[in-house]
């Protein structure tokens, strides 16, 4: 795959094109509205983590109120990234008939009252099912964001601006994870989730003020058959769905680490408060750096380049993590960390240029992949811990990581195939 193409193209007749002027009015960095609109989806991004993994770092204590097991408290964790992915599809094709920002407007509304009523959740049942609504709520921002950018922000800055999307998505997950450790270490789990749902407010209603007005957007018919139409030419598009299983598979161990680490560093021979652990997530101020660099990152290497850096930074680091020395565990983390959020910043920007009509799908799609990975970790991965310990964990994640280079590695050799292939041409 390389940075500009492989060959591979995605085309829906039936769904209107974004046209562009000659004079390209599309937002640049430094140009007005730039900075209002980074902000904004920024604040999104913070809104979305925040929201989606706020019970990921209270796992142990919800295992404790509730006296379930790691495997089934997962599930208040899986049930709302799997609410995502399962609305992240219909959500994608409102925002094409009712525009980007409307839909982004109404899903953080949602999800942000949903998250009010979760500290009040009688029983692990109750949780969960909040949970899985609130994550069909939030399904509403993560495609639409993508397809925003991609229309409203000239190419040569689409990965900066994903970048930092992006990093607005490490900073709420870290945020999300700190706030909720702590709080809980005094008042326990409940006001802890109350809280992030009072930052999540803020944050929606900030990005509402923020977020300049769609000028490029062109709605689209809610037709089912334009709209399966649609997925089906994005599925039938070789590097689509490599870059889907990409973002799949990053996820799995992202979501199998930060789901099983709470519990392996309050047990022995660690033995952390629960304020200490949460605080371990400041670690994700580094994928807010990764993130943010990506568009260097393939600018230099390429994005095959780029994929197999991060994915040894990633595999480099889950080794690391299986030392029985903390420094060694949190310099495992700050690897694995580094590479995913790299890794999701250049496979969620490739959708977004190789898919030229029906955007908002073709984004769908890949979040949709990249949430089911992110249930399928969680669950896999504390199912892993509960058998096996973190070693359990670990060897889950490799197994993602090597799915990631070796479709990466089939990706190039695609590449090159279809390169040859005018050259035969032109011998005949």
């Amino acid at each position: 795959m390389s940075p500009a193409s492989t060959g591979a193209s995605t085309s829906v007749d039936a769904v209107p094109s974004v046209s562009v002027p000659d004079s390209d009015s599309r937002l640049t960095p430094g140009g007005p509205g730039y900075r209002r609109m980074s902000l904004a989806l920024f604040l999104a991004g913070v809104a979305t983590f925040a929201l989606l993994y706020s019970t990921q770092a209270l796992l142990p204590l919800i295992s404790g109120e509730f006296g379930v097991a790691a495997g089934e408290a997962s599930w208040t964790v899986a049930a709302a990234t799997g609410g995502l992915a399962l609305f992240v599809l219909p959500m994608s094709a409102l925002s094409e008939r009712y525009g980007r920002r409307t839909v982004m407007t109404a899903s953080l509304a949602v999800a942000v009252t949903v998250g009010m009523l979760v500290p009040f959740a009688p029983s692990i049942g109750a949780l969960v099912v909040l949970r899985g609504v609130q994550g069909a709520a939030l399904a509403g921002l993560p495609a639409s964001a993508t397809a925003y950018l991609a229309e409203e922000v000239r190419p040569k800055a689409l990965v900066t601006a994903i970048g930092l999307f992006v990093a607005g998505n490490s900073v709420g997950g870290m945020s999300g994870r700190v706030i909720t450790g702590w709080v809980a270490q005094e008042w326990g789990w409940r006001v802890s989730v109350g809280v992030i749902g009072v930052l999540a407010v803020g944050c929606a209603v900030a990005f509402r003020l923020l977020l300049p007005a769609p000028r490029h957007f062109t709605a689209g018919s809610l037709r089912p058959r334009v709209l399966l139409g649609t997925v089906r030419a994005h599925l039938a598009d070789p590097l689509l769905r490599r870059l889907y299983a990409i973002g799949a598979l990053f996820m799995t161990v992202f979501g199998g680490v930060y789901t099983a680490i709470g519990y392996r560093l309050t047990e022995q021979p660690f033995g952390l408060p629960q304020g200490i652990v949460g605080s371990i997530f400041l670690v994700y101020l580094v994928g807010t750096v990764s993130a943010s660099t990506a568009g260097r990152l393939v600018g230099r290497l390429g994005r095959r380049g780029a994929l197999y850096l991060v994915g040894g930074t990633t595999a480099a680091g889950l080794l690391l993590s299986l030392a029985a020395s903390l420094p060694l565990v949190l310099l495992g983390l700050v690897l694995i960390t580094a590479g995913f959020f790299a890794g999701h910043a250049v496979a969620s920007s490739a959708v977004s240029k190789t898919a030229v009509h029906g955007r908002a799908q073709a984004a769908a799609l890949y979040q949709s992949a990249y949430y089911i990975g992110s249930s399928a970790g969680s669950t896999v991965g504390a199912m892993a811990f509960h058998a096996d310990g973190w070693a359990g964990t670990v060897a889950i994640g490799l197994l993602a990581v090597l799915g990631v280079v070796t479709i990466t590695v089939l990706g190039s050799r695609a590449a090159r195939a279809a390169a040859r292939r005018p050259l035969v041409a032109d011998a005949r």
